[in-house]
């Protein structure tokens, strides 16, 4: 069973399907040691190299179909790279050896839900074709009141600028005041569709959620941020709505299916502080740092100008020194053997006055230097 070479360099991973079509007309691939031709099939028996290097490979019918699940947080875009260093949905998958996770649809930065991945391109390129029919099911917040006449318009079909839309069901769940919530199905995977199509009706979507792609149900015990992969069952129904036969191995095994059954038991936590919450406590803290800043400046422009004082004017208002420099000796000691005041206190808080001074414990005090049971002679 033969393949065309520039799906196998793609599906390996060193590149898109257009760049190896680039690489292999410029006579850097060779099979079998000749050089190759763009559309060229290959055996698995054949020798594949490029620059020389040789590729290891595998018939994509031979190789294990899996499919992950991945619930996409706000912030994150659906791209294996990005110019400006936004997070991206690939980041936090698991890695795949000789192989590469191809995403079924898109969802924008802004929006969040179910992401499918597989290692199986072609079951990819079914699932997304719009001949397909694929469904997809979201639960949409809309601001502003959504009227029978509104409903009836989504539902017969609008026009947009890439031609006509529709939803295939809208249903009411819930919210109360200005917002509400809606689950609607779609059987496109335009850009922006859904809220291309409320727009066009002059509302507005402030959270938009993909709950459903064809029979893959975003889990309950899955959070924000994870991944988990499917089992047999689940990608045999998959690929058997876009009618591709189950292949030999699918499912999980050993360490992956335990994965998945202690995560049904304990879900995992939510990973949050996506890119763009990250935006919104930086501003935040912008704006808290600025008031303080403005605070500042108020409780400084409330205090007396001092750029006009001398230095003297800042001594004066100085505590005088208890003890002045042109003082005795002498005068110290008198007041250091002077009687304590009534206002002075010991570190109990008691009043040092004459009348809780016991006079003849003090008269009674032996000289200093005489020892305990120490004979006159």
């Amino acid at each position: 069973m033969s393949e065309k070479l520039q799906k196998v360099l793609a599906r390996v991973g060193l590149g898109s399907r257009r760049y190896m079509e680039e690489v292999i007309a410029a006579g850097r691939v060779s099979v079998n040691g000749q050089v190759a031709q763009v559309g060229e099939r290959i055996e698995p028996t054949d020798e594949l190299r490029i620059d020389g290097r040789k590729v290891q490979f595998q018939i994509e019918d031979e190789i294990r179909r899996r499919v992950l699940i991945y619930y996409k947080p706000e912030g994150e875009i659906c791209s294996r790279n990005d110019p400006e260093s936004r997070p991206t949905v690939f980041e936090h998958l698991p890695p795949i050896a000789n192989d590469r996770w191809v995403m079924v649809g898109r969802l924008d930065i802004n929006s969040t839900g179910l992401l499918l991945f597989t290692n199986d391109g072609e079951l990819a390129n079914r699932l997304m074709h719009p001949s397909n029919e694929i469904e997809r099911e979201y639960a949409v917040r809309v601001m502003g009141e959504v009227t029978p006449e509104l409903r009836k318009n989504m539902l017969n079909g609008v026009v947009l600028d890439d031609g006509p839309a529709k939803f295939e069901s809208f249903t009411e769940i819930g919210g109360e005041g200005i917002n509400r919530w809606y689950q609607v199905v779609v059987k496109e995977g335009r850009n922006r569709e859904v809220r291309r199509i409320f727009e066009s009706q002059g509302l507005k979507v402030s959270r938009l959620l993909r709950t459903r792609y064809g029979t893959v149900i975003l889990p309950r015990e899955l959070r924000t941020g994870r991944w988990m992969e499917l089992d047999k069952q689940d990608i045999d129904n998959l690929a058997k709505t876009v009618e591709l036969k189950p292949r030999q191995g699918t499912g999980l095994y050993g360490m992956a299916k335990r994965r998945n059954e202690r995560m049904q038991d304990k879900p995992m936590t939510a990973r949050r502080g996506g890119y763009l919450r990250q935006q919104r406590r930086d501003s935040e803290n912008a704006h808290e740092d600025q008031g303080y800043q403005n605070h500042r400046q108020d409780t400084r422009s409330e205090r007396p100008a001092y750029g006009n004082r001398d230095r003297n004017d800042f001594r004066a208002e100085r505590p005088a020194p208890r003890f002045e420099g042109n003082r005795d000796r002498n005068d110290f000691r008198t007041e250091r053997s002077a009687p304590r005041t009534e206002s002075n206190r010991d570190r109990n808080g008691n009043n040092f006055n004459s009348q809780n001074r016991d006079e003849n414990k003090f008269s009674q005090r032996k000289p200093f230097g005489l020892k305990k049971g120490f004979n006159k002679p």
